[in-house]
């Protein structure tokens, strides 16, 4: 409940604060107050319906929009509209410019956005503007860790009165919630439950940063998608397609799971035993998506469904496993588009016109990057947004590209379905480089076949007498010499493993006369591969090829005969410690550097065995 008493604190400190404020704002009276707060998913919506009133002398030109510090920092979009219209039947006309200011004489622990009117305010002139802020992880599990099977309770923090820097007449509050239970809220006067909507109000006459902090803890299972990052690449061929691929980070935002998971528990009630988890997610693509693939790390999850109409293209997105709060996942999505339904031209330059958020619902983005790939030989790029965000430019080098195709990087941090606007990416490009790519193609194959025709009509052997084929005729004798010599070490180490091999018989079976006949055969067949290798070695050494090898090849016929001199020794020392009865720890001290040599040895000779086969 720390949250609390530091929105309480921050109420305190209005409250101190707003009696120094100047009084240049008593203009202005907000002679009525409407707001509306949709607590029904995730992102907290709240709706503002604001009465100004100009009840001083000079005109008014800007009006001041309030909110504390820790709602300002979850504060993903404002927009502010004229409510033309009267009675029942209103309409919302073209949006106002809004601008974070700071004016003086004001609270520190408040930040101030101000809406510019089209016209100034005259004496006594009335005007509406209807404001809609939308506010992400504004809603705070509590309790912040649950099991399976509990329901997710979050809670949510605000203000009764209405926060502005001028006197409100009449102020009216509703609160949505997404079902009618509700475990606890803030009772003040005026305060009624209709189903599963909480209105505190009318309160008449509250003075400049009247405040009211109410708090509601209810149960809310709706998805908590949050994807901790979005990549979109949005790449342009003027050969007819848009082709769109979307790489998401997304994780359960909600209250996090603890305890142990049973997928049999949730698969018998998932409404018991999973209520706060989410097993899939929607996304409505435009009407004529064609080539629609969902996949993550692993490949194609075929789980997912795709239906449409003329208006739209649903894709239903369904993850290997549910998400419960904290779970993550990684997938991406590609589509393709036609090129006509998004490019347009205006005065000589081509634009391409595409939303920019995500088209999954009610999904909060924490960080989303979005890259328009522009066709190769694209210049004098210029980028309209609807709302600020970060640009930048890189290049791409794909499949026949020459100097690479220009990037647009668009970046922007708290996203959420109401930035789902459209921009605009604004460039030249000369028609006729679209001609580059077939050119190349065409003369690709044309140089391939004029290569053919060449190697065909050629003749390119080598004549015998030459030196260089002299050179590669010894070269050939010296590499089958060496594969010999390799062929014959590698029957030295396999009788090394018989050796061995009858050293494990005799600590079975106690038969001192078959190790011995074992050690006999052994050392019969190491003579006479010995043998065989001083005819190879010799024709090493007088071949002039086998310079650099040689050493090598030396080094390893004589670490192969260490190692037969030292498993022999071995061998008899154990084989005369059985005869005398000598065993336990006796025995494997006598052993013991015999060994340890041995294991270095058939570790050297395999590492030039390894050296020599990659010459």
């Amino acid at each position: 409940m720390g949250l609390r008493f530091d929105l309480l604190s921050l109420f305190t400190t209005l409250a101190l604060l707003s009696t120094t404020t100047t009084t240049v704002l008593s203009d202005v009276v907000l002679s009525k107050v409407d707001r509306r707060i949709d607590l029904t998913s995730q992102i907290v919506r709240v709706t503002s319906t604001l009465k100004v009133e100009n009840a001083g002398p000079g005109p008014v030109s800007e009006i001041l929009l309030t909110f504390p510090e820790v709602q300002a920092k979850d504060l993903a979009y404002l927009t502010a509209a004229l409510n033309e219209g009267k009675g029942k039947v209103r309409n919302s006309g073209s949006s106002l410019p809004i601008n974070a200011v700071n004016p003086e004489g004001m609270p520190p622990s408040l930040t101030f956005h101000s809406i510019s009117l089209p016209k100034a305010l005259a004496e006594g002139d009335v005007l509406t503007i209807d404001v809609l802020a939308v506010f992400t992880h504004a809603l705070r599990p509590f309790p912040e860790e649950i099991t399976q099977a509990d329901i997710q309770l979050v809670l949510f923090q605000d203000t009764a009165h209405y926060l502005s820097p001028y006197a409100v007449n009449v102020q009216s509050l509703t609160v949505r919630l997404p079902k009618a239970r509700i475990e606890t809220y803030t009772k003040l006067e005026n305060t009624n439950v209709h189903g599963s909507d909480i209105k505190y109000g009318p309160y008449q006459n509250l003075p400049p940063f009247s405040y009211a902090p109410v708090a509601v803890h209810f149960e809310t299972n709706q998805p908590f998608a949050v994807a901790q990052e979005l990549v979109r690449e949005i790449e342009i061929s003027h050969w007819g397609n848009v082709q769109v691929t979307e790489h998401y980070n997304i994780v359960h935002g909600g209250a996090k799971s603890k305890g142990e998971f049973s997928r049999l528990d949730f698969q018998a009630r998932p409404h018991l035993r999973g209520a706060s988890a989410f097993k899939n997610l929607v996304a409505k693509l435009p009407p004529r998506a064609h080539s629609i693939y969902y996949r993550d790390e692993i490949g194609n999850i075929s789980t997912s469904n795709v239906w449409g109409d003329p208006k739209k293209t649903e894709v239903l997105i369904e993850p290997r496993y549910p998400l419960f709060g904290g779970w993550r996942t990684t997938f991406t999505i590609g589509y393709g588009l036609p090129l006509q339904d998004f490019l347009f031209e205006s005065k000589g330059k081509r634009f391409i016109n595409f939303s920019f958020g995500s088209p999954i619902n009610d999904l909060v983005i924490d960080n989303i990057i979005v890259k328009v790939v522009l066709p190769e030989g694209s210049n004098d790029i210029f980028t309209s947004t609807p709302f600020p965000a970060k640009q930048g430019q890189e290049t791409k080098i794909s499949h026949l590209d020459v100097v690479g195709r220009p990037v647009v990087v668009l970046e922007k941090t708290n996203v959420v379905p109401e930035h789902n606007q459209y921009f605009q990416v604004y460039y030249r490009f000369n028609s006729f480089s679209m001609l580059r790519e077939p050119f190349m193609l065409i003369s690709g194959f044309f140089f391939i076949f004029v290569a053919c025709i060449v190697y065909m009509h050629v003749d390119m052997s080598i004549s015998k007498s030459s030196a260089s084929y002299l050179a590669k005729m010894q070269w050939d004798e010296v590499r089958a010499t060496i594969q010999q010599v390799q062929s014959v070490i590698n029957q030295c180490l396999y009788t090394h493993e018989k050796l061995e091999a009858s050293l494990r018989d005799l600590s079975r079976t106690g038969d001192v006369q078959a190790c011995k006949t074992a050690r006999k055969t052994a050392d019969s067949l190491l003579k006479e591969y010995s043998k065989e290798l001083k005819p190879l070695l010799s024709f090493l050494q007088s071949s002039p090829q086998a310079t650099q090898i040689l050493p090598k090849v030396e080094e390893l016929v004589a670490k192969e005969r260490e190692l037969q001199e030292r498993l022999i020794a071995k061998h008899s020392t154990i084989v005369d410690c059985y005869e005398k009865k000598i065993g336990g720890r006796e025995l494997e001290n006598r052993v013991a550097s015999q060994q340890q040599k041995v294991v270095v040895l058939k570790q050297e000779v395999e590492d030039l065995l390894d050296y020599i086969e990659e010459i």
